[in-house]
Parts: C-alpha cells; structure tokens; sequence
C-alpha cells in the first residue's frame, strides 16, 4: 500500500498548527512549530492572502495529514460519507475515528496514528478476537479492541498507558487498561474528534 514518506516535522510546518504526526515529540520543545513555526522551504516567502480554493485545500490537506492518508484512500472515505444520508461533514469525521489506526491511537495504546497503522500492518492488534491487519478497518459498536498476546508488545502498550496516565479517552470508548483492551460503546460525532478543521470547507471543495 502506498504511504507517505519524508519528515513530519515538514507537514506541521506547512500547515502552522500541529497535527501530531510524532507522538510524544509533538508535545515538547522539541516540536517544529515551537522552534521554527514558518512554512518549509529554502526562500521563505510572505504570506500571501489564500483565494477560496486555497482555503478549501488548505483544510483538506490538513484532515488528510492528521489521519495519514493519501488522496486516493482520502477520496473514497470522502465518496462512501457523500452516499449515506446526513450532513456529509459529520459523516465523514465519524468514518475517519471509526479507522481501527485511530481507535488504537484513541485508545492511548501508542503515541501516534503512524505507529498505530504499523501494529495493525504486523498483526499486533485484534479485533473480537480476531487478526485484523488492514489500518483503515472500520470498527462498529460493541467491538472489541485488543493487543496481541506478546511480551513485547503488553510491555510497550502498558508503557504508553502510563506516559498517559493523565489523558482521557474520548466518551465514545471505554479502556480497560488492566486487560489492555478497549470497547466501542458508540458511534463517534464531529465534537467527540475536536478537530480543528472546518469540514464544510472540504465538502465544498469535492462538491465543485
């Protein structure tokens, strides 16, 4: 599957704000937009006022980056929310929180959605009891998220459930951290992500 590649640091930068793309770092000094919160490039330019489609694209390439998703996948996720009855927006937030990658980042089992997509890619995580190696898995209510029964890995979850001891999972998940697992007790709404994005925006640039 494709994937993006290159620094991180690079995609915050360019959209000046942080879309914690690596995990912890992105909490501390050591965050791009707290050393050098300037748009990436060799000859930095003036900021220049955006045009309306500007605007627009600026918003969707944020929502891609902060998911870790290409146009393509992106697009289809965009199509399969535009089919269903209800605001297009919200639908799409909610199919977005409902990728497995993000339940387990949700869930504080990992610092980031990137790490999150390489447990699901190695076979690491289960859902009902059951090995699911495809990210963008989309979970429904009452499902069962769990780690695998590997040393090495209960350790590293356990770890990132201590560093987040302080943090709260989102009111639409339940964690059980005892058992290193978590429950999808309902669907997710547009105010439970609290993302910063305009959604409407992004409908409004598909919909040209």
């Amino acid at each position: 599957m494709a994937r993006r590649t290159g620094a991180k640091c690079r995609l915050c930068r360019r959209e000046s704000m942080k879309l914690y793309l690596k995990g912890i770092r992105c909490s501390g000094d050591k965050c791009a937009i707290e050393r050098r919160n300037t748009v990436p490039g060799q000859h930095v330019r003036a900021k220049r006022k955006l045009s309306t489609y500007g605007v627009q694209l600026r918003e969707k390439q944020k929502m891609k980056k902060m998911y870790g998703m290409l146009e393509k996948q992106f697009r289809i996720f965009f199509d399969r929310s535009a089919r269903k009855k209800g605001v297009t927006g919200d639908i799409l937030i909610q199919l977005l929180e409902r990728r497995l990658d993000n339940i387990i980042y949700r869930l504080l089992f990992v610092t980031s959605r990137a790490e999150a997509r390489q447990m699901v890619y190695h076979g690491l995580i289960k859902v009902n009891g059951k090995k699911v190696t495809i990210p963008s898995y989309t979970v429904k209510v009452d499902d069962v998220i769990e780690v695998a029964k590997k040393d090495s890995v209960e350790k590293r979850v356990k770890d990132n459930l201590e560093m987040f001891k302080d943090r709260v999972v989102p009111e639409w998940l339940s964690l059980d951290r005892n058992l290193i697992q978590g429950k999808i007790e309902r669907l997710p709404t547009k105010v439970d992500a609290h993302l910063p994005i305009e959604e409407n925006l992004i409908v409004e640039l598909y919909s040209k």
